[in-house]
């Protein structure tokens, strides 16, 4: 294969080794747009390490290869000798991987000719980001719609795409409830576009900037419109959907003639027009009430993937397995509904016009895979086995991650990821999509005003949870010791421990979703400890509700099935995870992410101040639930047996938690503003929202975190009943 040379890079994006520059020249396979993404990656860290890349002569070579037959997709080698590396890839991803590996080695300090041997390839080839667009929102708040201005712009886009790639992250999908009229003016129904020729260019200009740099990353790109849904002003034009214009998500679905005609008609347009744009999802439910699920597939079968085979070009599919099997928006799994739609993704793996194989989706643990790494349940319920036996030859099953549990603080667990992979590594799994309904990671809403930090985007603030999920679903063997290089690269020798903390104390929202049954997005807010109280508002987790609420996982033990078992003079399976063994490992793990962030100086680095704050939140967060929980069993006990030592114990255990929630109020105060979350947006007939302005801080809870002590002082012993 002919090999072609880069031209000279001009300019130097800052020096961090001395000495002599070696030239470097770099052979390439071809000029294809990821070809290039990958020698843009070198170069820049070639001339950051003072090396010169040349056309001629030089000291140092890098060839780039494709050896598909040898590693396959996305797989890559490097392979050092002498003077030379060679850096191959399977194909253009793999290509992209080896060079950031190598890019990787340098950012570390590692000299060109220190590069050592490497393989890699992927995992699992399915490796998404769910986002949320903050226009036409699933949900409508100003949580969302803050967002817009952020992701308009295209700067925004060209940082998190750069993320994505460099974690391993190999496709985005964009939600929203109807994207037609942002993208294309329907030919056939040019009424329904609500904007003029040069806004909708605006739109245009934006929605192909980010598809282009997506493909220049070989990042694919999928559209994922929730449905039934038309603009506003084609339901007036056509006097249709009309009890729809504000586009709530829970209402019936209008199956009219010519809506199906013009639901079809845009997704072929946005296909023809968007040549860049990998693919379709379909999700059934939303804007489908008083449909069968049988309706509802036949409707996606006549509007959407129609309209996908009338593009005349190939696209791949993301068909979200349906959660409700009645005519209700909202409704419970079934069998029927599982063989049904399976049936219906079957027959869409033989239609030529989709690339396989179909990504068939389902919800971890609902709305909140960071509880436990077992899967417990789906979003309506209980999963049965019909996906999955027999064995899919034309789709694989993808588990969306949902994130509603924490926005604000830093999250790293990286031993939860690599046991949630482990446990879905079946032949039949493909992937997993990552992200939130609730929350839109682009403006920075979070970071109170002050010296300069070193992140401009939301994104960039959870940067370590992003690295974690995307490298260890590439790779699951991973070392730590790559997230822990990152630490000492961005903040000194000083931050290595950094990731053990992060480990041990951002476990807390793990545990307590793990011991706190939940269902949909508001029912738990981790990062708040909050839930749904018994009037369906999110309120602080009180600790009457940690005494009645059953657990997610099996393996935990609730409060009340513990007193209980405990007065009946009854134990508990060793590998039962009790109240008193939870608050233990709480205790233990908490306390020592303390010390292990306690030596870390931040007095020059406000960047790092809020590492080290987050670990000490999170810690003191743990802490706190240790305390709630030894107040909810002395205080469930005194209640079903007396004792006044019962009673005195649960205050005092309310009240050291009062003050580990001082210390988190403390912390956050002076780094983290008052914060619009969807979860309290939503709910504006509660009190409390009203009362805090619709926004959350931790430092608002008091009163609620207060008030436990107090009833734990007024309890009354029951005598048993």
């Amino acid at each position: 294969m002919m090999r072609l040379l880069i031209p000279v890079i001009y300019g130097l994006f800052g020096c961090i080794s001395p000495g002599f520059s070696q030239r470097v020249v770099i052979h390439q396979p071809d000029q294809a747009p990821q070809t290039q993404y990958a020698v843009g990656v070198l170069k820049k860290v070639l001339v950051i390490n003072n090396y010169t890349v040349s056309v001629g002569a030089a000291e140092y070579t890098i060839d780039l290869l494709i050896a598909r037959e040898k590693l396959g997709n996305e797989g890559y080698a490097i392979t050092p000798q002498g003077k030379r590396l060679t850096i191959t890839g399977g194909d253009a991803r793999g290509l992209i991987y080896g060079c950031l590996s190598v890019a990787e080695d340098m950012q570390n300090g590692v000299s060109l000719s220190a590069i050592k041997a490497q393989t890699e390839k992927p995992h699992l080839p399915f490796r998404a980001i769910k986002f949320d667009l903050p226009w036409d929102t699933y949900r409508h708040s100003y949580s969302l719609d803050q967002h817009v201005e952020t992701c308009r712009d295209v700067a925004y886009w060209e940082r998190f795409l750069d993320m994505m790639v460099k974690n391993r992250f190999n496709a985005l999908s964009l939600w929203n409830l109807h994207p037609y009229t942002y993208m294309i003016r329907p030919k056939n129904f040019p009424e329904a576009s609500p904007f003029t020729d040069k806004e909708l260019a605006q739109w245009q200009t934006l929605h192909r900037a980010i598809f282009r740099m997506a493909k220049e990353r070989a990042i694919d790109t999928y559209l994922i419109p929730f449905n039934i849904f038309v603009s506003p002003e084609f339901a007036k034009a056509h006097n249709v959907a009309m009890d729809n214009l504000e586009h709530n998500f829970f209402v019936n679905g209008d199956t009219s003639a010519i809506v199906k005609r013009y639901t079809r008609e845009c997704v072929t347009q946005v296909l023809q027009e968007y040549p860049d744009l990998t693919g379709f999802g379909l999700t059934l439910g939303e804007g489908m009430g008083g449909m069968s699920p049988q309706q509802r597939e036949d409707w996606m079968k006549e509007t959407i993937i129609e309209g996908m085979r009338l593009a005349n070009r190939k696209a791949k599919l993301v068909h979200r397995i349906p959660f409700s099997s009645t005519t209700g928006s909202l409704g419970i799994t079934s069998i029927d509904t599982e063989k049904l739609t399976r049936r219906a993704i079957d027959e869409e793996g033989d239609l030529d016009f989709l690339e396989g194989p179909i990504w068939a989706d389902l919800k971890y643990n609902w709305s909140h895979a960071h509880s436990t790494p077992n899967l417990i349940k789906v979003h309506g319920g209980k999963l049965y086995d019909t996906y999955f036996k027999p064995e899919p030859t034309k789709y694989k099953i993808t588990w969306t991650a949902r994130n509603e549990d924490f926005f604000c603080l830093r999250w790293g667990v990286p031993d939860f990821i690599r046991a949630h992979v482990a446990a879905n590594s079946q032949a039949y799994v493909g992937g997993y999509f990552i992200g939130s309904e609730t929350y839109i990671p682009a403006k920075d809403y979070f970071t109170r005003p002050g010296s300069p930090v070193d992140w401009t985007y939301a994104f960039e603030r959870q940067w370590l949870f992003y690295e974690l999920w995307g490298r260890l679903l590439y790779n699951p063997a991973t070392p730590d010791a790559i997230f822990s290089a990152e630490f000492t690269r961005r903040y000194g020798k000083g931050a290595a421990p950094l990731l053990e903390a992060y480990a041990l104390a951002s476990s807390t929202p793990l545990r307590l979703a793990a011991s706190f049954d939940f269902t949909w997005d508001f029912s738990l807010y981790s990062e708040g400890m909050m839930a749904h109280d018994a009037k369906k508002n999110v309120s602080y987790i009180s600790v009457e509700q940690q005494i009645t609420q059953p657990t997610l996982d099996p393996a935990y033990v609730s409060v009340t099935d513990y007193v209980k078992t405990q007065l009946a003079g009854q134990s508990f399976e060793s590998t039962k995870i009790t109240p008193p063994i939870l608050a233990g490992l709480l205790e233990r793990d908490c306390r020592k992410a303390l010390q292990l962030v306690k030596p870390i100086n931040t007095s020059s680095n406000r960047s790092l101040q809020y590492e080290v704050a987050d670990v000490q939140v999170w810690a003191n967060l743990g802490l706190h639930l240790a305390e709630k929980l030894k107040a909810a069993v002395a205080l469930q006990t005194y209640r079903l047996a007396g004792g006044e030592a019962n009673k005195q114990a649960a205050v005092q255990h309310l009240e050291a938690a009062l003050r580990y929630w001082d210390a988190v109020v403390a912390i956050t105060r002076p780094l983290y503003n008052d914060m619009p979350l969807v979860h309290l947006t939503e709910q504006k007939g509660s009190s409390w929202a009203e009362n805090n302005k619709l926004r959350f801080h931790w430092a608002m809870l008091r009163p609620a975190v207060a008030n436990d002590i107090e009833m734990a002082r007024q309890a009354q012993y029951s005598a048993g009943k």
